[in-house]
């Protein structure tokens, strides 16, 4: 059985800092409960992060995909499920994400730099698509969510 003190889960959050310049720090959901789902389930830990409004989007980004310097439609979740790609914020930090990574979107508020950088860049890396899982949510509750808004 897994202890309460290692319930985590690990994720990137891109977020944009009050001057519009983007980021991406590591932080950890931590606010994990012991429940059963129901029924004959077995206890588990569970997190439950959100709960109204979202949207679910499913997306493979071919081989070679580039999405140059934009800001994330809405704040989202976004699964690697399979591929590997990278995202790289305006401060210069790239990271590289594959099967399991998870990541959150929360650039909204960046503005234009000067240098034709706003929000993030993104694209594949090696020879195989890359498929996400994005849970979009409500841009009026989370767009410009700082590090730690999720536990």
């Amino acid at each position: 059985m897994v202890e309460l003190s290692s319930a985590k889960i690990a994720y990137w959050h891109l977020w944009a800092d009050d001057g519009g310049a983007t980021h991406q720090t590591r932080c950890e959901l931590t606010d994990f409960v012991s429940q059963s789902m129901g029924g004959k389930a077995a206890v588990q830990w569970n997190d439950h992060l959100l709960s109204g409004e979202i949207g679910l989007l499913f997306s493979v980004l071919p081989v070679g995909w580039i999405g140059d310097w934009h800001k994330n439609p809405k704040p989202q979740w976004i699964s690697v499920l399979s591929g590997s790609w990278f995202v790289e914020s305006m401060d210069g930090t790239r990271v590289e994400m594959g099967p399991g990574d998870l990541a959150f979107g929360g650039d909204q508020n960046a503005t234009a730099d000067g240098h034709d950088r706003v929000g993030h860049r993104s694209g594949t890396i090696g020879s195989e698509p890359c498929a996400l899982m994005i849970v979009q949510l409500d841009p009026a509750v989370w767009a410009g969510a700082k590090p730690g808004a999720f536990r």
